[in-house]
C-alpha cells in the first residue's frame, strides 16, 4: 500500500470509527430516521456547492442506476439501521460488528465474478480480523438483543456492496459528486418519512446532540464518504472495506472514554487480532527472488480512479505511468 493509501486508510479508520460514538448520543433524543434526515441533509449542504462549482454533478447523473444502487447499499438502508440498533446495543458492540464487512466483500466479489488475488497472508489476515471480533463480541450480544444483531448484519451487507459498486459500475466518476448527490437522495428519501412518522424532536436537542449530528455530518458523513471515495481509488474495493478492521478499535476506545463503555480482556485480546488481520490483509506474498512481503497488488480495470475528484489528483493513466 502506498504511503498515500496508508494516509486515506488511518483518516478513515478515525472518520468511521467515532459515528457509533457519537449514534449513540444523537439516538438518545433524535429518531434514528431523523438523524439519518438531519446528518446526510448537512453532508449534502457541504458537498453539492463542491461538486456544483466543479461541475460534477452532470457526468455522475449520466449512471443514475448505480448511484441509487450505491446509495441505497451505502447510505439509505445502513445509516437508519445503524441507528436504530443502537438504540439497543453499545457502540463499541455496533462498531465491533462491523468489523465482518471485509469477509462479506471477498464473498460479494466472488459473487459478482470478479474476485481479487488474495495471497494466503490475505486470507490469513482475513482469518485473523474475524477471529479478533469473535473474541470481542462472542459473549457480548444477549438473546434480546439478536434484532439488533441482524441490523448490523445487514448494515455489513450494505457496506459490502458499495465499494463493489463503486468500483464496478462507476469508474472514473468524481468522488465530490457521487457522495453530494448520495447524500442529497438520502436526504429526499427521508424527508417524507420523518414527515410523515413526525419524527421531529419535541424539545431542543442538547449541546452534545448538536456536536454529535454537526461531527456525523462534516466529518463522518461528507468527509468519510470522500476519503473512502479517494481509497478505493487508491487500493481497490476489497483493501478499502478492510479499514472496517482499524474501526472497531477506535470504536472500543472511543465508547470506553466518553460513555465509560467497559474493556475487558477479551477486548484486549480482540484488539490485537484485528490489527494484526489489518496488516496481514494489506501486504503481499513475497515475489520471486525477494525474501519480505510488500504491497498487495489489487487494483483492476474495475478500481479506476472513482475519486479523482476528491484525492486532488489526475488519474492515473497508462501514458503518465513511469
Amino acid at each position: 500500500m502506498t504511503r498515500r493509501g496508508f494516509l486515506l486508510f488511518a483518516l478513515l479508520g478515525v472518520a468511521w470509527g467515532i459515528p457509533y460514538l457519537l449514534i449513540k448520543i444523537a439516538v438518545k433524543q433524535f429518531d434514528p430516521a431523523m438523524l439519518v434526515f438531519a446528518r446526510m441533509g448537512l453532508a449534502a449542504a457541504i458537498l453539492l456547492p463542491v461538486a456544483v462549482t466543479r461541475g460534477e454533478l452532470a457526468t455522475v447523473l449520466r449512471r443514475w442506476r448505480p448511484l441509487v444502487a450505491f446509495t441505497l447499499a451505502e447510505m439509505i438502508v445502513p445509516q437508519f439501521l445503524l441507528g436504530a440498533a443502537e438504540e439497543r446495543l453499545p457502540s463499541s458492540t455496533t462498531g465491533l460488528l462491523i468489523a465482518a464487512v471485509p469477509l462479506a466483500g471477498v464473498g460479494l466479489a466472488f459473487l459478482l465474478g470478479r474476485p481479487e488475488r488474495l495471497a494466503p497472508l490475505n486470507w490469513l489476515g482475513i482469518a485473523l480480523g474475524m477471529a479478533g471480533v469473535a473474541a470481542l463480541v462472542g459473549f457480548a450480544v444477549s438473546g434480546s438483543d439478536l434484532g439488533a444483531f441482524g441490523e448490523v448484519l445487514l448494515v455489513v451487507i450494505g457496506y459490502a456492496l458499495g465499494p463493489a459498486i463503486l468500483a464496478r459500475w462507476m469508474p472514473g466518476l468524481p468522488g465530490a459528486g457521487v457522495m453530494a448527490l448520495g447524500c442529497a437522495l438520502t436526504t429526499v428519501v427521508y424527508a417524507p418519512v420523518v414527515a410523515a412518522t413526525h419524527s421531529w424532536p419535541s424539545a431542543w436537542p442538547s449541546a452534545s446532540v448538536i456536536v454529535s449530528i454537526v461531527l456525523l455530518a462534516v466529518v463522518c458523513s461528507a468527509g468519510g464518504f470522500t476519503i473512502f471515495a479517494a481509497l478505493v481509488a487508491e487500493v481497490g474495493p476489497v483493501r478499502t472495506t478492510t479499514v472496517t478492521y482499524l474501526n472497531p478499535a477506535v470504536a472500543l476506545i472511543a465508547g470506553a472514554v466518553v460513555l465509560g463503555e467497559r474493556i475487558t480482556a477479551w477486548s484486549i485480546v480482540g484488539f490485537v487480532l484485528i490489527l494484526a488481520g489489518c496488516y496481514l490483509v494489506a501486504l503481499r506474498a513475497a515475489s520471486p527472488g525477494r525474501g519480505k512481503p510488500g504491497p498487495v497488488e489489487l487494483d483492476s480495470p474495475q478500481a479506476e480512479p472513482c475519486a479523482v475528484a476528491a484525492s486532488g489528483r489526475e488519474p492515473v493513466t497508462s501514458e503518465s505511468m513511469p
